[in-house]
């Protein structure tokens, strides 16, 4: 048979809320651009992505004020956004369901991971390639871990050993992200890999880097902005 594409999510409908701004995360400047446009770019121009697909929140009003003429025929958005992320990607992939086959691969990408790289993408789908699973990037944990107790005061600092921290893309096939996603608790959803393992399966670790960092806090921008101009 033919080989199977590969497409893009990106769950793009939250909020933002814990940077504390008006504007949504994904829509503040970084490096003089809204922030999702940075994952965008990386994804269309990559020529191994087939397509790249953007969830957005059903009211949203900024996505459109941004100029996304340079990626013409590459980008689609989609307003479906659901209340969590994996209802976003969930809705994401049953409105993009006529463009793909069941066996084609989808990779989700953070909207606030804006460092991530040509050379990342080509790593992840070279290390998939016969994969039954599927999988994801991630860098191993290097940081001392504590749980806290509940006051601020450690209760037990956490073995490191085979910890890994998860990063996006993460990388599945179209069909059986689809049903991972429909079969798993909401709640237990935090990451595309962990609906894969409610279903018992066990998705594939690739090694990232840690300049592929998620925008999380105020603080973050900074540290993206950095990462940003040393990789131009």
């Amino acid at each position: 048979g033919e080989m199977p594409d590969i497409y893009a999510l990106i769950p793009a409908a939250g909020s933002g809320s814990r940077m504390g701004a008006e504007i949504p995360k994904q829509y503040q400047m970084l490096a003089g651009e809204p922030l999702i446009r940075h994952a965008v770019r990386v994804l269309c121009a990559h020529a191994r992505v087939a397509q790249v697909f953007v969830v957005l929140a059903p009211g949203d009003t900024h996505f459109r004020q941004i100029d996304w003429s340079a990626h013409k025929g590459r980008l689609e958005h989609l307003y479906c956004g659901g209340a969590t992320r994996a209802a976003s990607v969930l809705n994401g992939l049953m409105a993009m369901a006529d463009a793909v086959e069941p066996d084609d691969w989808v990779m989700v990408h953070d909207a606030a991971r804006p460092c991530l790289t040509g050379e990342l993408i080509d790593r992840l789908i070279d290390a998939l390639a016969d994969d039954k699973v599927g999988g994801l990037l991630a860098v191993p944990v290097a940081d001392t871990l504590k749980r806290a107790d509940g006051h601020d005061r450690i209760a037990a600092t956490v073995p490191r050993e085979n910890l890994w921290q998860a990063q996006t893309p993460q990388m599945f096939r179209y069909r059986l992200l689809l049903e991972a996603l429909r079969k798993a608790p909401a709640h237990k959803v935090t990451d595309e890999a962990s609906a894969i393992e409610h279903m018992g399966l066990n998705p594939r670790l690739v090694m990232g880097n840690t300049g592929n960092l998620k925008v999380t806090w105020p603080e973050d921008m900074r540290l993206a902005e950095a990462a940003l101009r040393i990789g131009r």
